[in-house]
């Protein structure tokens, strides 16, 4: 019996919690705490955030983060945003919400096929020169990384560019790993489910090959064909970390519209620790809105944002 007992505690327990936060969202006075942020609150939020993730909010964001991080406050019953951050800010309380916060405020804007000079540049001019001249996926496999992968279609639409050019290869071996710091963008590009909308940019030959259809009533979703999705990983990753721990030096690094994010000395970090992890003769791309003029870097430009290192 006591199992059973429990069981139903717990189950009223989160009845009441619903509508403890029911109640909250409906008090006008409650509403008015939970909807203000002040200036103290933004500035250890942003300081946090900056910390943990790289990413730099200005106060003019601050709008933007009451309302991203309001819903957390509900979940979890809070009144205030000062209550907020105690909670981030003890150790002992905060388990995983820095990583629900970075969900919530994490800008993950992506497309199939995006800046595509980029992936011409790889088909025609990286992947051969990375064969002819290193071997690299005939005696061993080569491996791509999407930094900063959000939900998924850059890394799979770089495994279909790398799929391309395996068919003039037989024996080419390549890996893709994508990665990102949220958590809820990475179950999106495990799926490899998407809405009709978002494949438009693929080309339609490649539809027909890497692409499948719903078999549901609405057909409104296309889902990434099992064969391209197994030569794809996820891994939930922050740029910030000292040891990103992959277990190999990457061929190839995408790592665009990241940094964009980040203040200029964050950005010097990063890009090095990319350089460390790039295998010597490698490349790096970077978002054509990117810049690393002025960074002491092994790295010398061979194109448009397309880095080599030497």
């Amino acid at each position: 019996m006591a199992p059973e007992q429990k069981q139903i505690v717990t189950q009223q327990d989160d009845r009441f919690s619903v509508l403890r936060h029911s109640n909250l969202a409906s008090c006008p006075t409650m509403r008015r705490a939970v909807a203000t942020m002040s200036n103290s609150d933004f500035m250890r939020l942003s300081r946090l955030i900056q910390d943990y993730s790289g990413i730099k909010l200005p106060p003019v964001k601050k709008t933007m983060l009451e309302g991203r991080l309001r819903k957390r406050l509900l979940t979890l019953g809070m009144e205030s945003f000062a209550d907020y951050c105690d909670y981030l800010f003890d150790p002992k309380r905060a388990g995983d919400e820095h990583i629900h916060m970075l969900d919530a405020v994490t800008t993950n804007t992506t497309d199939f096929f995006r800046e595509p000079e980029h992936f011409d540049c790889l088909l025609h001019r990286v992947l051969p020169d990375l064969v002819s001249s290193q071997g690299l996926g005939v005696r061993r496999p080569l491996s791509v990384w999407s930094a900063g992968c959000s939900t998924g279609e850059e890394a799979y639409t770089l495994a279909m560019v790398l799929s391309e050019f395996a068919e003039k290869f037989p024996e080419f071996l390549f890996s893709v790993l994508g990665t990102d710091i949220s958590t809820k963008v990475l179950a999106k590009a495990v799926s490899g489910t998407y809405e009709h909308e978002k494949v438009e940019p693929v080309p339609m030959q490649l539809r027909k090959k890497y692409l499948l259809r719903s078999k549901s009533q609405n057909g409104g979703l296309v889902r990434i064909a099992p064969e391209l999705r197994a030569a794809v990983r996820f891994a939930r990753l922050n740029l910030m970390d000292e040891d990103y721990r992959l277990g190999e030096q990457m061929a190839v690094i995408f790592c665009r519209n990241v940094i964009i994010y980040f203040d200029r000395p964050t950005q010097r970090k990063l890009i090095g620790r990319l350089s460390q992890q790039l295998s010597s003769g490698g490349y790096l791309f970077m978002g054509h809105s990117e810049s690393l003029h002025g960074m002491d870097l092994p790295l010398v430009q061979t194109a448009a944002t397309v880095y080599r290192k030497i």
